[in-house]
């Protein structure tokens, strides 16, 4: 099956407005994780670096929510069954 995206049209930003915002967002994540990120080419970045910069950007957009409650066992009286749903969502 093909692919509508080309090789490079993950890295586009589609709305070139956004293109500002988008580094700023790059540089708070590397501040963050310990990356001393500058403006312009960072070609000396390790790949673990530049990793952990998209990870922390891809964990922000995308975060886990968690909820915990407790409700009433179906199987015995007085007796409480812990719950635990843990989902997350992607943009």
């Amino acid at each position: 099956m093909a692919s509508n995206k080309s090789s490079s049209g993950s890295k586009r930003i589609m709305v070139p407005e956004a293109r500002a915002a988008m580094d700023q967002f790059k540089m708070e994540a590397a501040n963050e994780v310990g990356v001393n990120l500058k403006k312009g080419y960072n070609g000396s970045l390790t790949s673990r670096e530049a990793g952990s910069i998209g990870g922390q950007m891809v964990k922000k957009m995308s975060p886990k929510r968690i909820t915990n409650y407790e409700r009433e066992s179906r199987t015995a009286m007085g007796h409480c069954l812990k719950v635990r749903y843990i989902s997350s969502f992607t943009l």
